[in-house]
């Protein structure tokens, strides 16, 4: 999936559509991911076999439409075992830590990424420019004032500190090996096979059968949520060809549509998540423009 920008301000704007898009569909999926952890009862195995096994079919259907490409090398190969590593640790991490903090805490906690991937940026050759820096500052302090709102929820990190942290390795490892492997692979290529390859090893850990009466009604409901997961991570890898810093803010944007919604079930908010959103969408939005 590529898009063709005729100067900085159209490829600033293809940008921020794409990643408007990755908001919306994550949105829908990190709400399903809560359900399946917290209400279905899926365990770590049955959560990954139910996700990779359901996006490597709808992934099959979207390969008429993209442009794929794959050199054989050592980069190709390993750029597949490196993303079946990174989304394995995602997925069975984000069950554990799921247990601990909802789906709105945890992208909180994503903000962590935003320094690294602009550095990485820069040493890839993006300019480094101080108010970039400074918006980034921002949306983090914004990501510190959400982290404090849910010290009421008493949340044991002792219990999930070194799964948070995998989980967040995870997260900005994918974008990087995409980053880097994308001049020997295409993303897509390097997302399916990987997917295909943790769905096979589930199969020695879970019984496909068990899942569906343990309970039917909770799978049926992940694979579906599948579809946007999926089309998601399509634009999400269109995301990170152009910059892992945008890759990084998504997470923060999906934190803030959460806010939204959070808001709108509960009717009202912490003062700190309301000031943290404010900082959030603040941040997000100036580094786009300046």
């Amino acid at each position: 999936m590529s898009f063709v920008s005729g100067g900085r301000c159209a490829g600033d704007m293809n940008a921020v559509m794409l990643m408007l898009g990755v908001t919306l569909c994550y949105t829908i999926s990190s709400l399903s991911d809560k359900y399946a952890v917290s209400d279905a009862k899926f365990s770590g195995d049955e959560f990954t076999f139910l996700m990779c096994s359901s996006m490597s079919v709808f992934l099959l259907f979207s390969l008429p439409f993209q442009k794929l490409y794959f050199h054989i090398s050592w980069q190709a190969f390993a750029a597949i075992g490196l993303i079946a590593l990174c989304k394995f640790l995602e997925f069975q991490m984000s069950t554990l830590v799921l247990k601990q903090l909802t789906a709105f805490e945890l992208k909180a906690w994503l903000g962590v990424t935003l320094f690294a991937s602009y550095i990485t940026d820069v040493f890839c050759g993006e300019k480094l420019r101080i108010l970039k820096l400074l918006c980034i500052a921002v949306t983090v302090t914004g990501l510190v004032f959400i982290a404090k709102s849910g010290k009421e929820s008493r949340i044991e990190y002792k219990k999930i500190v070194v799964p948070l942290v995998l989980y967040l390795g995870a997260k900005f490892g994918y974008g990087l090996a995409i980053k880097a492997f994308t001049p020997y692979i295409s993303p897509t290529m390097q997302l399916l096979p990987a997917l295909a390859i943790i769905a096979v090893i589930m199969l020695f850990r879970i019984r496909p059968q068990e899942i569906i009466r343990k309970n039917r009604k909770g799978a049926s409901a992940v694979i579906l949520a599948r579809i946007p997961n999926t089309l998601g991570m399509l634009l999400e890898n269109a995301v990170i060809s152009v910059s892992l810093t945008d890759y990084s803010f998504i997470q923060p944007m999906i934190l803030v549509s959460l806010f939204i919604i959070w808001l709108i079930r509960k009717e009202r908010g912490s003062a700190e998540s309301i000031i943290g959103s404010i900082l959030c969408v603040s941040g997000v939005v100036l580094f786009q423009v300046i």
